[in-house]
This record gives C-alpha cells, sequence and structure tokens, in this order.
C-alpha cells in the first residue's frame, strides 16, 4: 500500500513575503441569478441590478451586477481572515455572464500583538474578469495563523469509525 502523502493546510504566517503575488485558483462566472439573489438580500432596492428592461435603457444596456456581490466574490476567491477594508475602488463594471478571477500582493506583514499565534499580513487585492479588465481593487488586512498554531483539521479515512 503506498504512503499517504500530507496534503496541503494551507498559507501561515512565515510562508508570506512582502511582494509576493497570489494568483487565486478559482474563477467564478457570474449568473442572473447570482445577481438577483444577492441584490435582493441586501435590500438593494437600484433597478439598474434586478430590471432589464431598465438596464438595457442605461449607457450598459444591460444589468449590472451588484458591487457588493463583487466585493464578496473576490474576498471569498482569496480565502483568508479578515480584519479589515480600504480604498475599494471599482474601475470597471461586473456584468452577468462575466467571469472573476483574482489575484493578491503582499504590501506588508508584522507579528499582532494581541494574538502571539497569528501574524498581520496586508494585501491588494484585484479581480478581473475574462478579458483581464480589472473590475475591482482593495487593499485589506488579514489574520494569518503561524506554523504549528493553527487549529487542527481532522480528516476521517473511508471506514475509520469515528
Amino acid at each position: 500500500m503506498k504512503e499517504q502523502k500530507k496534503s496541503w493546510s494551507g498559507r501561515f504566517y512565515e510562508d508570506f513575503e512582502v511582494g509576493d503575488i497570489y494568483q487565486h485558483p478559482l474563477g467564478r462566472t457570474v449568473t442572473t441569478k447570482d445577481n438577483l439573489w444577492f441584490t435582493l438580500l441586501t435590500q438593494n432596492t437600484a433597478p439598474v441590478h434586478v430590471d432589464h428592461q431598465y438596464a438595457s435603457q442605461t449607457e450598459f444596456g444591460k444589468p449590472l451586477v451588484n458591487s457588493t456581490f463583487t466585493l464578496a466574490l473576490v474576498t471569498g476567491q482569496s480565502v483568508l481572515a479578515n480584519l479589515s477594508w480600504d480604498e475599494i475602488q471599482l474601475p470597471s463594471p461586473v456584468f452577468e455572464g462575466d467571469t472573476i478571477y483574482s489575484q493578491s500582493e503582499v504590501l506588508d506583514k508584522r507579528e499582532s500583538q494581541s494574538r502571539p499565534h497569528a501574524g498581520i499580513v496586508t494585501v491588494k487585492t484585484t479581480g478581473y474578469n475574462q478579458r483581464g479588465q480589472v473590475v475591482i481593487t482593495f487593499k485589506r488586512t488579514v489574520m494569518v495563523y503561524k506554523r504549528d498554531h493553527a487549529p487542527q483539521i481532522v480528516r476521517i479515512q473511508p471506514g475509520e469509525a469515528q
């Protein structure tokens, strides 16, 4: 029987270096349903997001994706424990049918003053569409566990009883 290799458990504070750029691996195509549900869940009443007839009369000619959906999607693609968001910019609109990708650049890192088991990392995250157009940028500060201080992920193997 082959030896099972240890799986990757993510990055730790010690792994981050200023200047590193992480291409987040998953893209996500935004659907009409995504836009409608998110807009309704957040009680956004702007018709440009939910009324195709109204949106067809705007300069864009079609519905705009709710910008807070774009922020949530790009934040989720990078999977870090957020402490703050700063300098959010939306230079290009997102439309239903666009596929969004993201990357983060490490700008700064420091030890946490209140949590000795963690560090604080500042990144600039950029979201862009399938044409390479930047649709969102923001800086964020995240908490990252130090190596050997992260909670353990327990994996039960097939056939093992709990």
